[in-house]
């Protein structure tokens, strides 16, 4: 457990790193000509492997907490137009893509992707199938609000390939869930998750903490009942209470949003908890079975991570994200569309990218791009492995991220990471604070007027 003085020292706004640079770094000079010549670059570019992400942005209605790019409707004839663009966006972008690359993952995200009926998760599917070439073991994803699945919408994902659902739960609370304007799961959630292992699928668990009502109590006995369900993976997503940037969550502020101290007892207690059940903690927030990808790249020292998530190194691939908002992750450029759904729908209808902002990335930024990540997703840091894979010096390396020793000491002295001059290591309190750790090797952190939120 971290001590309330190191809590108040190191709860700063820091970037979550889930990029780099960050999305607050792009920029509207990056078009749709830059990312046809970006994409075409990638083929050339490791790693070799494709992943696809489908942002679907429709909501039924708002959760206070969100953060996400969503649009609350209810309006069929809207989705009928959003998918057809959709897989008018695949057909502009596919050709471009060397048809030998496999498709290693897909990930749908949004909004809800399951507000979707299932004839039209089928026939987007049936684009993607027409078009890439599938590795043998593709993770083939989705993210469900649990109120909107039955049994028989479970069956037809599974049928058309789907591998994995992450069910967004956030608390088993009903007077937490209700407070955010959430509402709880249609089915027993240890029922959806019987029926996906049956098949042969994975589930994931989703939470978050720290919103109103929440206490250190009663979110240890939502994880137990998590644990009770016997999900693949459980995730806990600290809350981020960014009020300037989505206005609707100064709604919460009403009920009281806990503070950092509560914050991090919550994360305690509910790591305690998944400890105890045999889960490995993974990275900042996902825990998983000792037997899943995840645990086995961590102890491997493979795990790697993008705006979906944590992955794996084989399940890794270069990310081209179709959908308003969606944003592509290529080894040398970042691309978001618009997130506007009918300038987004008007584009591709004409035949044109729907690009709103981007960013070219160098080799600097690469070479940031791998020290955040290695700290970030494995704990641990070889300055020598990661020079050789770039063709540089460990010494050229340590100039590029602006490394200050002195800087790392004073971690070290808080009892964040052990180090030495080729090698540095997160300590086990220094996990809670990785943002801060990472945020180290960042040049560019404070250039700009970026606003995050804090780390805790």
């Amino acid at each position: 457990m971290i001590s309330q003085k190191l809590l108040d020292k190191y709860n700063l706004p820091l970037p979550r790193y889930t990029s780099y640079p960050p999305a607050t770094f792009f920029h509207e000079n990056f078009n749709g000509h830059d990312f046809i010549e970006a994409i075409e670059e990638s083929n050339h570019h490791q790693p070799e492997a494709v992943s696809l992400y489908l942002h679907i942005p429709f909501c039924s209605k708002l959760c206070f907490y969100c953060g996400c790019t969503t649009h609350i409707s209810r309006n069929n004839d809207l989705y009928d137009q959003y998918i057809d663009a959709l897989i008018k966006e695949i057909d502009l972008i596919a050709g471009r893509i060397d048809s030998s690359r496999p498709v290693t993952q897909v990930h749908w995200g949004g909004g809800t992707p399951n507000a979707l009926n299932i004839d039209q998760v089928e026939k987007i599917m049936s684009a993607i199938y027409r078009h890439f070439k599938f590795s043998q073991h593709a993770e083939i994803a989705m993210e469900c609000n649990p109120a909107y699945l039955s049994v028989q919408y479970i069956e037809r994902l599974l049928k058309m390939g789907f591998n994995r659902i992450s069910l967004g739960i956030q608390d088993f609370n009903e007077k937490i869930l209700l407070t955010v304007n959430r509402d709880p799961s249609a089915m027993p959630v240890k029922d959806i998750i019987d029926q996906l292992h049956a098949a042969g699928a994975s589930a994931n668990l989703d939470f978050i903490y720290g919103l109103p009502y929440q206490t250190p109590d009663s979110f240890r006995d939502t994880i137990r009942h998590a644990v009770e369900a016997h999900p693949d993976r459980i995730v806990t997503f600290s809350y981020a209470h960014v009020p300037w940037v989505k206005s609707h969550q100064k709604t919460l502020e009403k009920n009281g949003i806990p503070g950092p101290e509560d914050k991090m007892q919550m994360f305690w207690n509910a790591r305690q908890e998944m400890i105890n059940a045999g889960y490995i903690p993974i990275g900042m927030d996902h825990f998983a079975l000792p037997d899943d990808q995840l645990s086995i790249a961590l102890s491997n020292k493979t795990l790697h991570r993008n705006f979906q998530g944590y992955c794996t190194k084989e399940t890794t691939g270069q990310v081209y994200a179709f959908g308003m908002s969606a944003i592509s992750q290529l080894h040398n450029a970042y691309a978001q569309n618009t997130k506007n759904i009918p300038h987004y729908i008007d584009a591709v209808n004409n035949g044109e990218l729907p690009i709103e902002k981007g960013y070219k990335t160098d080799n600097t930024d690469i070479a940031v791009r791998e020290v955040i990540n290695q700290i970030m997703c494995n704990n641990y840091l070889n300055w020598n492995e990661i020079a050789n894979r770039l063709n540089m010096t460990s010494q050229q390396l340590k100039s590029v991220t602006h490394f200050d020793v002195d800087r790392l000491q004073a971690l070290a002295d808080d009892g964040l990471v052990v180090f030495n001059k080729d090698e540095i290591n997160v300590s086990e309190s220094g996990r809670f604070l990785i943002r801060n750790i990472a945020a180290l090797f960042d040049p560019k952190l404070n250039t700009g007027q970026k606003r995050f939120s804090k780390t805790i």
